[in-house]
């Protein structure tokens, strides 16, 4: 009897909780870049495979964009994302052959919200060979 009570405490307390979770998830306005890598294709041509988590990812409101950029904000590539990822979540997509100029070091990746625009954790890497 005392292993059927757990169960059910257990099960309603995981009940209670989804409703929580999911304002929680809701209230995120921008998707995080939580993974890049990064490789050298020739003179100053990189590619990048990006893992972006938009954990309240729907057809109406997603992920719809990641761009590499520098500190000042000069954009080198964006991928434009078409559909929600709500069934792969993280996802990663790839950006390939991005020209930045031979003095940057370091590039940021930021991802875009379809609603809010850019936000969220981005990253800053550091561009092999530099």
């Amino acid at each position: 009897m005392k292993r059927h009570f757990a169960a059910a405490v257990l099960t309603l307390a995981a009940i209670i909780a989804m409703p929580a979770q999911a304002a929680d998830l809701s209230k995120q306005k921008y998707p995080d870049v939580v993974n890049v890598k990064v490789q050298s294709r020739g003179h100053n041509r990189f590619d990048f495979d990006v893992t972006v988590s938009s954990p309240y990812d729907t057809p109406q409101r997603y992920a719809d964009a990641f761009r590499v950029m520098n500190a000042d904000g000069m954009t080198y590539g964006v991928r434009e994302l078409l559909h929600d990822h709500a069934s792969e979540q993280p996802f990663t997509r790839e950006l390939y052959g991005v020209q930045i100029p031979q003095g940057v070091r370091a590039v940021l990746v930021q991802a875009h919200d379809k609603q809010h625009g850019y936000g969220g954790k981005s990253m800053q890497i550091l561009l092999p060979g530099r």
